[in-house]
């Protein structure tokens, strides 16, 4: 019987087997979400030139420029003498190498091959890049959690989900962009030993996790997360002779090569949250040793013997530990640790931490704006890994109930739940898929009218199913146009090229930073000292190769407190404090002429917070910045105190006389929406030396002290 169809089949698929067939069905939707995933991530190159955002890449491109050039040996050597002056930065002991030493790897070898590119291309694309190989790590994670399907969909789904897009999109060359790959390539490698008991995939899981250490401090989540999923697995009676092997495998091999990390050293063995880990390790030798006593012994002889065994060793154990740790051979949780745990805990005791924006709680609205349909399908997937539980999926529900955590005390912690968030949507969309797909009966019309055709028990089935389906559908379409709104309008941005829209529709390009960072090089000394607040240093001494106080990883909190001082003080103390630390120009950042809300005048507090969190700026107080009705005001109602400060008038300085918008005032700051309250001034301590087109960026150079001769 001849079909009627005038379709034939290609040649090459005819000879191909059905299994064939799907894996390459499989392979093809693969590179399709590689391919999204890099191309989603290139907006920022499409609208811009191809640029560093934000702050920290700039210190990031800088080392790794230096890298390239000079080798390992003087990059690990390098004392950097532009940084944290006086005091100096010896970069080797201060920074997680493995960005730099993975960009300068691929620089090295596209010129060995005479593929000649600039490592700040390199750079610029090197986050996309990983973005890719991410989702492919993801496929593989979510395949050993269930199936193939909800790998393919957890791997389209990652691949431009906008809480990881925010953090590696072109240009955007800072460590989570491939410490996210690390992450996910460890925890893989993880069940994958897991599951087969395998010295040889501990191995190479304790190798992914050297990777991960060596790129980002987050891999204390890992180091905790692995040892939680073990004892999960004791207490459940899951714990078998394979985990016990390829924990210790990983732990052993793991903290030894982690150690070799000059910034990590001896904190795997010495600080409180590196414990659990040891802690957990010792539990299984004392589990492994047990059972295997209790195959020697009989019962009443091993109760009397475990009972002796487990008040001695839990007496050492508590001596031992309150001993380490009453010397100091145990250090004490960090105070980013402490935040974690009690939310409160920095904007109490360490205001350097709360003043962070990536270290604010997160809003139930960014959960939606990174997250969108992953809020509704991440519980879906908690269900079935619940209601099918193995020791892959006690894994993957731990991480995920972590990591909501987490994300909920800080923000920048959405990019460690984006990659759990799409792996357990995945198995919910697929797992609901297959279940509706299944009751889809597409030939029911022709049967209409048989007898036995229908379910009694389901009558509707086939509508449920159909409405499920294309209710599914409907979500993963919205999906993808929220992930592509958010990610072009939110995500593309560099925060060094500012944009925003006239109008008559058209674009206009706030380029400032750039302009002020270019004058800096190229009209100041070449040991000129730039004060300015800690968010701008990385940029200063990348791009404008000048000598600055403190920047976005200056650990000592006095040092930075010192600038907070000056400036929050009059002109003349601040003055006393410039001419202390050695200080030629100042930077301020303002955007009361265009907007701007990320100036310094709204970071104000934070300065009077930090300086006086100090002995030596006790006197600073931050009430004394408000009106006595306890508001923060910048017009002729504001607390004098503030109206007088070095701050308000290197922001303010000339501004009395500018026209802002049509029906306004002059003076009047379009940010605070408020006409300033101290207009006619003069500065004495400070010549005005440059301020850019819009006003972003104004720079004061620092008097002398005055010729009195006799």
């Amino acid at each position: 019987m001849k079909s009627t169809s005038n379709y034939k089949m290609p040649a090459f698929m005819s000879r191909m087997s059905f299994e064939k067939q799907e894996t390459l069905l499989k392979l093809f939707i693969l590179v399709f979400c590689m391919v999204l995933s890099f191309a989603t991530r290139l907006f920022s190159v499409l609208r811009f030139e191809s640029v560093i955002h934000e702050f920290d890449p700039y210190f990031n491109y800088r080392t790794t420029r230096f890298l390239a050039e000079e080798g390992f040996y003087s990059f690990h050597n390098w004392f950097d003498d532009r940084a944290w002056y006086p005091l100096g930065r010896i970069i080797g002991g201060t920074i997680y190498p493995g960005l730099m030493v993975t960009s300068a790897v691929i620089y090295r070898v596209l010129n060995l091959f005479n593929l000649t590119i600039d490592v700040r291309n390199v750079c610029v694309f090197l986050a996309p890049l990983f973005s890719s190989l991410t989702t492919i790590v993801t496929y593989h994670l979510t395949k050993e959690l269930k199936d193939t399907g909800a790998g393919l969909v957890a791997a389209a789904m990652i691949s431009i989900v906008p809480g990881y897009i925010s953090r590696s999109v072109a240009g955007s060359y800072d460590n989570e962009g491939i410490a996210i790959f690390c992450m996910l390539l460890t925890y893989t490698l993880w069940i994958k030993s897991v599951k087969t008991g395998s010295v040889f995939w501990a191995a190479l899981c304790a190798l992914a996790y050297f990777y991960m250490v060596s790129s980002w401090g987050g891999y204390v989540f890992l180091i905790n997360l692995i040892p939680m999923h073990v004892l999960a697995l004791m207490v459940t009676g899951r714990f078998s002779h394979r985990i016990y092997v390829v924990y210790t495998t990983v732990y052993c091999l793991g903290t030894i090569l982690s150690m070799q990390i000059s910034f990590v050293g001896f904190q795997p063995v010495q600080s409180s949250e590196h414990m659990a880990a040891l802690g957990v390790f010792g539990l299984c030798q004392i589990y492994a040793f047990v059972e295997y006593v209790k195959s020697r012994l009989s019962q009443q002889y091993f109760d009397v013997l475990s009972r002796a065994a487990l008040l001695l060793i839990g007496a050492v154990v508590t001596i031992v530990g309150a001993i380490l740790s009453a010397t100091g051979k145990i250090a004490p949780w960090t105070g980013r640790f402490y935040s974690l745990l009690d939310p409160s805990y920095a904007k109490n005791n360490i205001p350097i931490i709360a003043s962070v924006s990536e270290h604010q709680p997160t809003t139930w609205s960014s959960f939606y704006f990174d997250l969108q349909m992953h809020v509704f399908m991440f519980p879906v997937g908690m269900y079935y890994c619940f209601s099918k539980l193995t020791d892959a999926n006690i894994f993957i529900i731990l991480y995920g109930v972590t990591s909501l955590y987490f994300s909920g005390v800080m923000v920048r912690l959405m990019l460690v739940l984006a990659p759990v968030m799409c792996i357990l949507s995945g198995i919910g969309i697929s797992s609901v898929l297959n279940t509706y797909m299944r009751n889809l009966d597409i030939n029911r019309p022709e049967k209409k009218g048989k007898k036995g055709d229908s379910d009694s028990s389901y009558p509707i089935r086939n509508e449920i199913a159909t409405a499920l389906v294309m209710l599914m559908t409907f979500f993963l379409i919205t999906y993808t146009f929220h992930c592509t709104w958010v990610t072009s309008e939110a995500y593309s941005s560099p925060s060094i090229v500012l944009s925003a829209r006239s109008g008559d529709g058209g674009r206009i390009i706030f380029d400032d930073f750039r302009e002020a960072y270019y004058w800096l090089r190229h009209n100041t000394d070449e040991d000129a000292k730039v004060m300015s607040w800690w968010d701008y240093g990385y940029q200063i001494t990348a791009m404008a190769n000048r000598t600055i106080l403190v920047d976005n990883n200056t650990w000592n909190n006095t040092h930075i407190s010192r600038v907070g001082q000056a400036m929050a003080s009059t002109e003349d103390k601040a003055y006393e404090i410039m001419r202390e630390l050695d200080v030629n120009y100042v930077l301020v950042i303002f955007g009361g002429l265009t907007g701007y809300s990320s100036d310094d005048i709204n970071k104000f507090l934070w300065m009077v917070r930090i300086g006086g969190s100090t002995h030596e700026g006790r006197h600073i107080k931050e009430t004394d910045y408000y009106t006595p009705q306890g508001e923060f005001r910048i017009d002729r109602d504001g607390s004098p105190t503030l109206l007088n400060c070095l701050m308000y008038k290197m922001c303010y300085y000339r501004f009395g006389k500018v026209y802002t918008e049509a029906g306004k005032p002059t003076g009047y700051d379009r940010v605070r929406n408020a006409e300033i309250g101290n207009k006619d001034f003069e500065l004495d301590v400070l010549d005005e030396a440059y301020t850019t087109e819009h006003w972003l960026v104004r720079i004061y150079k620092v008097k002398d002290l005055d010729n009195r001769g006799l």
